[in-house]
């Protein structure tokens, strides 16, 4: 059996979260067995659909490197089939024409919850004839098409998470197929999609398995061989509420992560833990190692936890998901990360085309010092924006710190002047003249070292001096030093 699974957002909405996992779940179980990893947009909510939010959601699962192998299918597209089959079973009897109205449903389903039974049909309409039914749709009688679900069935299927699942026909209502205007419904067009598509095993949401039961039915009447089943487990918030678009606004959405500065490999494998674990200790996983160890079987059923602070802007997602991608940003080949780090400054208005010109291995260089503090490539316009703009803040501390003795005034302009003989612009030669300064003037070398890193950065630590001043380069860095006296204290 080729394995051939799908991913079926609707694009009501922005990529958020759980989607996303599902996805990548699907995506992993696909490229583990070799096989087809299918994209169909379910679109027929008309009103709600729109084309700006499926591309946000192909935009999504593009920057979270979840490449499919077959659509985007459009839902809507289908709905001449769905409504087919529908109409198929409507002629072998499976299922019959409701003509009640939605008020005399409300009333029923009003009346049997008071009296604390489950609403399944409309009883005159079910047990109509066919001769009828016929004639009050002849009439133009206004009617849904419903599935006839049977009296003393017993709806069984294997979950790869929840186990065995049984649930009694007679605690489940006609679903509706059809609505009056002959449009579609969900239920059945999933399944005929699915079965039209050759779906082999269908990986999604917890909250999709009651559905699961009326699903089975359908296939069944189909005539079609059931699917296997994997439904995954929520992802809540703190408190254990679940994690929702509408209570949790921006949190919620993918295209968030992209924009605070997360690498899509990192924000894949913090994803990818959300539920499931590889068997062993490690979190940090590569794409490779997350394909090989992937496993529907090792689906953890207990509901996974975003940790983020609600209300606290400056806690907007869990500590472990920064962690993680500061570790991927630490090591991610230099190479990979460059373009990365190019387009946030290039987003936040810091870029300097030179960089991508004559400057490309200072650029380079730059990155790779300065990324071991990182947890978020915005940092690298935050905390390393002396490395990229003249207009960076200096940080009281560190000028109460290190910028305090008096006779900085005079010795910041001399080290600017040695500097600026310096050649060639290496590690070493910097390196000796400021030593060789500091034993000339009888201070520590450290008070020369602390006072240029302010000087030169703004800041009281980070990285080796030296290495931070053979990447500013020799003109920046003297003109720093001079300009750095007007920061003294008075």
């Amino acid at each position: 059996m080729t394995v051939r699974v799908r991913f079926a957002p609707s694009p009501t909405g922005y990529l958020h979260m759980g989607g996303a996992r599902t996805a990548l779940f699907c995506w992993l179980f696909a490229r583990k067995h070799g096989g087809t990893f299918i994209l169909r947009i379910e679109d027929t909510d008309l009103e709600r659909s729109t084309p700006e939010m499926t591309q946000g959601i192909l935009d999504g699962l593009g920057w979270l490197g979840l490449d499919w192998d077959e659509g985007p299918y459009m839902q809507s597209e289908g709905i001449p089939l769905h409504r087919e089959a529908a109409l198929g079973l409507l002629e072998k009897g499976i299922a019959y024409r409701c003509f009640a109205t939605p008020e005399q449903l409300e009333q029923q389903r009003s009346a049997e919850q008071a009296k604390g039974g489950q609403w399944r049909f409309d009883p005159f309409s079910r047990g109509l004839s066919r001769a009828e039914s016929d004639r009050l749709a002849a009439e133009g009688r206004p009617f849904v098409v419903r599935f006839r679900v049977p009296d003393d069935a017993v709806v069984r299927f294997a979950d790869h998470v929840y186990g065995e699942q049984e649930r009694n026909a007679q605690d489940m209502e006609d679903m509706a197929l059809l609505r009056p205007d002959g449009t579609p419904l969900y239920n059945l067009s999933v399944v005929v999609d699915d079965i039209r598509m050759r779906v082999t095993h269908i990986i999604r949401g917890q909250d999709h398995l009651i559905n699961t039961f009326k699903q089975v039915l359908l296939y069944q009447a189909l005539g079609a061989p059931l699917p296997e089943f994997a439904h995954l487990p929520l992802i809540l918030a703190p408190g254990k509420a679940k994690l929702s678009k509408r209570t949790h606004g921006e949190v919620v959405a993918v295209t968030t992560y992209k924009e605070r500065g997360f690498l899509p490999g990192a924000f894949r494998n913090f994803l990818a833990l959300l539920g499931w674990a590889p068997g062993d200790d490690r979190e940090i996983l590569t794409t490779r190692e997350m394909i090989e160890f992937f496993d529907l079987d090792a689906i953890n059923r207990s509901n996974a936890v975003f940790n983020f602070t609600e209300g606290d802007p400056e806690n907007w997602t869990d500590p472990k998901a920064l962690w993680m991608n500061g570790v991927y940003l630490t090591r991610t080949p230099i190479d990979e990360l460059v373009p990365y780090v190019a387009e946030t400054l290039q987003r936040l208005g810091l870029w300097d085309e030179v960089w991508a010109g004559t400057e490309r291995e200072r650029f380079a260089a730059t990155v790779d010092l300065i990324r071991q503090r990182y947890h978020s490539l915005l940092d690298f316009a935050g905390l390393g924006r002396p490395f990229f703009s003249e207009e960076f803040d200096f940080e009281p501390e560190a000028v109460q710190r290190n910028l305090a003795e008096p006779r900085l005034r005079e010795w910041l302009p001399m080290l600017a002047e040695r500097l600026a003989a310096v050649e060639p612009w290496e590690h070493d030669g910097v390196e000796k003249v400021m030593r060789t300064l500091a034993e000339e003037l009888g201070v520590k070398a450290g008070v020369l070292i602390n006072a240029a890193r302010t000087a030169c950065t703004g800041q009281k630590v980070g990285p080796g001096l030296f290495e931070i001043l053979v990447v500013l380069g020799r003109d920046r860095v003297v003109a720093r030093l001079h300009s750095a006296v007007a920061h003294l204290p008075v």
